[in-house]
C-alpha cells in the first residue's frame, strides 16, 4: 500500500499540487499544503502532483 506524505516545513506554497488534484490537496491560509484526508488514495493524479512539486515537499512511501 502506498502512503502520501506532505512535509509542510518544506512546502513553498506554489499550489501546483492543488492545481493537479484539488480533490486530494488543499492549502491553508498561509498557502501551505494540506491533505483532504489522512490516507488519500495514491493514483496517477497524485503521483503527478508529487512529481511536479517544485519544493519536493510531497512524497510517496511504497
Amino acid at each position: 500500500m502506498s502512503t502520501l506524505k506532505a512535509n509542510r516545513d518544506v512546502c513553498i506554497g506554489a499550489g501546483v499540487c492543488v492545481m493537479t488534484d484539488h480533490a486530494v490537496f488543499d492549502q491553508d491560509e498561509d498557502g501551505i499544503v494540506t491533505l483532504s484526508s489522512a490516507d488519500p488514495t495514491v493514483d496517477d493524479a497524485v503521483r503527478g502532483a508529487v512529481a511536479s512539486c517544485p519544493s519536493g515537499a510531497l512524497s510517496i512511501e511504497e
